[in-house]
């Protein structure tokens, strides 16, 4: 099994959001399917079920390697890297 390797290293556990939903998403006037957190700086992007998949540019560009969910009630991480669930 598959396991990851960053997110031992990630410099904050539970980042303060940037922003409380997509930016990228009001920018283009599209609205979030759901939303996800960078854990290295805590940018707020949508998932790939929405149009811009900004939480994945968002990594693209960075190379920040996990996200967590912005969903209320769910709580899991996903490193981009490894590709398997924290």
């Amino acid at each position: 099994m598959k396991q990851c390797t960053h997110a031992d290293a990630l410099p904050h556990p539970d980042p303060e959001p940037r922003s409380e939903t997509c930016p990228e998403c009001l920018a283009d006037g599209t609205h979030p399917v759901q939303l996800r957190i960078c854990l290295t700086c805590g940018h707020v992007g949508c998932c790939d079920s929405s149009p811009g998949r900004h939480a994945t540019e968002h990594h693209a560009t960075s190379g920040h390697p996990v996200m967590r969910t912005f969903e209320p009630g769910e709580d899991w991480r996903w490193c981009f890297v490894d590709h398997v669930l924290v």
